[in-house]
């Protein structure tokens, strides 16, 4: 691991650069590990945009949901943390609905979690991914939550245990034979909900926050004595900490760059639907009818499709990591980096890539087609800008030859599932414990001849850098109808 960041007391300051699911979590914990002087700033104003990416809120965690899965191939250290997360996701449902913490505009009707499971579509059967899922979920001795319906015996199970609606969600079947498979285990988060849930457990443990356009936004590091000692906001104000934690998602390469090789900002597609409360698809797509969905997980560009059942206001959200999109910019030191850019940041950006859409309507095409037949249009569209790493493992570490200052991000687009948690790792690294998943998310180097799991740092190069990329306006999704499959 990089070099320690010791602290001599709890007291001492530590602020936190970003509110989004890293560092409301990091916030979390270290407060129940007993430090007293924890702040976390914001350029976002979330007290009052609640989260919400309609109002201005343009980070990853801003969003309406997330999903909850354990299905994680070979990588069981992220599978059993999924099920750790998932005890206090209802714990916090519980918390809501007994009116024991309830966050500001929030009732005890509300729930964070939704368990409405996984169904996993594909057009060949699982893929390997998929098999060592549900091989490995299995030997957790949680067989009897993985439905494989190409199994006769598997459909009469799955509607024995009241999820026959689940069975075929997307009318498959031919002949009375099945396809796909379902992980009843997790389902979806409400991301906004979530957000601000912990946001508000943060302030009751003692954590200080300050989200505002000026006074919270991070404008440089501030250093003494060739050690980071806190940092100046753009209000001009310094905020003496003896650790900074950056925790700025797909916003930290350009706060850090010193993380450029082992972390870049990269964008998935998102296409939003509305159904009218008042139509019979409300309740057909609602979640105690209809499960979050995966198609061709980890397929590469034809596949990495995934959706969800509708929001309480009738939301309908698919994404698409199948392609991810850069935005390279040169700094001012020459050195070229993906920056984020959204419609609040750019008033030019709209709409989708042309590829994402033509992925996301051949799946409304070939498995949806009742949408389109209803009249449903596609109402709102987005770029999220997540932070990945080339090992697609987070990173929660010392920043090497920076004293004074660690990173916890690179989400890599299936970090918000572990918001209950994740601070946990946090607060050991600042505690010098060490763990295996430490060990894991230690600040790294690709190795020579390591074959990366996403290719960074293309720069200019990369055919899906943004200046390349034809994209589909908003504008026209919605006048069309949706989008248009050219597959």
């Amino acid at each position: 691991m990089a070099s320690s960041n010791p602290l001599a007391e709890k007291s001492s300051p530590i602020v936190i650069i970003g509110a989004g699911v890293f560092g409301l979590s990091s916030a979390i914990h270290l407060a129940k590990r007993g430090f007293t002087n924890v702040t976390v700033f914001d350029r976002q104003p979330y007290h009052e945009t609640r989260y919400d990416f309609d109002r201005g809120c343009d980070a990853a965690s801003a969003d309406c949901n997330k999903i909850i899965r354990a299905a994680y191939g070979h990588e069981v250290w992220y599978q059993n943390l999924t099920l750790e997360a998932i005890k206090t996701w209802n714990e916090w449902n519980a918390s809501l609905a007994n009116g024991q913490r309830l966050p500001p505009g929030m009732t005890k009707n509300e729930k964070i979690y939704v368990n409405c499971g996984n169904y996993h579509i594909g057009d060949e059967g699982l893929n390997p991914f998929e098999k060592m899922s549900v091989e490995n979920i299995s030997k957790a001795g949680l067989g009897r939550t993985q439905y494989l319906f190409t199994d006769p015996n598997e459909v009469a199970r799955a509607q024995a245990d009241g999820l026959g609606h689940a069975v075929d969600p997307f009318h498959q079947s031919k002949d009375g034979k099945y396809d796909g498979y379902l992980d009843a285990i997790g389902g979806l988060v409400y991301a906004d909900k979530a957000c601000r849930y912990a946001l508000h457990l943060a302030q009751e443990l003692g954590v200080k926050v300050i989200l505002d356009k000026k006074r919270g936004a991070f404008e440089s590091f501030h250093e003494k004595n060739g050690k980071v000692n806190g940092i100046i906001t753009a209000d001009g104000k310094l905020h003496e900490a003896a650790l900074t934690i950056v925790a700025c998602g797909g916003w930290t390469p350009g706060v850090l760059p010193e993380i450029d090789g082992l972390c870049e900002t990269t964008a998935g597609s998102i296409a939003m639907l509305q159904i009218p409360t008042d139509s019979d698809l409300f309740k057909r797509f609602s979640p105690d009818q209809f499960p979050v969905w995966n198609y061709k997980v980890r397929a590469g560009p034809a596949g990495n499709l995934y959706g969800f059942p509708i929001t309480p206001d009738g939301v309908m959200k698919l994404g698409y990591r199948g392609t991810k999109y850069t935005n390279p910019q040169q700094q001012s030191n020459g050195r070229v980096r993906s920056v984020p850019v959204t419609k609040w940041t750019s008033p030019s950006i709209s709409g989708l890539p042309e590829k994402s859409t033509e992925v996301i309507g051949h799946f409304l095409d070939t498995y949806l087609p009742e949408l389109r037949e209803n009249g449903i249009k596609i109402t709102n569209t987005r770029l999220c800008w997540y932070t990945d790493s080339f090992d697609n493992q987070f990173v929660v570490d010392a920043v090497p030859d920076k004293p004074g200052v660690m990173v916890a991000t690179g989400g890599s687009g299936h970090g918000f599932k572990f918001l209950p948690v994740l601070g946990r790792f946090v607060a050991d690294r600042v505690e010098s414990i060490p763990s295996d998943m430490l060990q894991r998310w230690q600040w790294r180097q690709l190795r020579e001849g390591e074959k990366p799991f996403n290719v960074l740092m293309k720069g200019f190069e990369d055919q899906n850098a943004l200046q390349k990329t034809k994209m589909k306006q908003e504008r026209d999704l919605k006048d069309d109808g949706g989008c248009k499959s050219n597959l």
